[in-house]
C-alpha cells in the first residue's frame, strides 16, 4: 500500500471515528434545547441572551435551515453546533451556578460543548460554519463591511 492509499486510510478511520462520536452527541440535543427554553424562562439571564437563545430555539425548530434537517445525520450537525455556540457565550457572560442549576445531563455542560464544537467543526462545511461564527461590527458603516468582506474574498481565493 503507498503512502497515499495509507493516508485516506487513516483519514477515512478519523472521520468515521468522529461520525460516531458526533452520533452520540446529537443524542443529546433534545437535552440542550430543553436547557435553552429554560434558560429563555429564567430571570437571572440578561435580555440579551435570551434573545439568542430565543432564536437559536426557533432556528433548530424551524423547517428552514443552512442544511435542512431532511439530510439524515449532517442536517442536525448544524442545529447541534448553533446550540453548543450559543451556550458558550452564556456561560462566558453569566454564572456557572445559572446554567448548572437547569442541567439534567451527567456530564460537565462545558466539555460536553466544546466536544460538540470540536467534532461538528469537522462535518460543517466551512461557508456554514463561517455563517453560524461570524462577526459583524455593528458600529462600522456598511459600504466599508462590503469593501473588507469582498478584499478578504479576495484574498482567500
Amino acid at each position: 500500500m503507498s503512502n497515499v492509499q495509507a493516508d485516506r486510510s487513516v483519514a477515512r478511520n478519523e472521520r468515521g471515528r468522529l461520525r460516531k462520536r458526533m452520533k452520540d452527541l446529537l443524542m443529546l440535543l433534545p437535552n440542550l434545547v430543553k436547557l435553552l427554553v429554560r434558560l429563555v424562562r429564567d430571570p437571572r439571564v440578561s435580555r440579551a441572551d435570551k434573545v439568542i437563545l430565543g432564536g437559536t430555539i426557533l432556528y433548530v425548530i424551524a423547517p428552514l435551515d443552512f442544511i435542512p434537517d431532511m439530510i439524515p445525520f449532517i442536517g442536525q450537525v448544524d442545529d447541534t453546533y448553533l446550540v453548543a455556540i450559543s451556550l458558550i457565550r452564556l456561560l462566558t457572560r453569566t454564572d456557572a451556578s445559572i446554567v448548572d442549576t437547569h442541567w439534567d445531563g451527567q456530564i460537565d455542560i462545558k466539555r460536553l460543548l466544546d466536544s460538540i464544537i470540536e467534532v461538528a467543526s469537522a462535518f460543517l462545511p466551512k461557508a456554514v460554519r463561517f455563517a453560524l461564527t461570524s462577526k459583524i461590527d455593528v458600529n462600522e458603516p456598511r459600504s466599508l463591511r462590503r469593501v473588507r468582506g469582498a478584499k478578504a474574498s479576495a484574498v482567500n481565493e
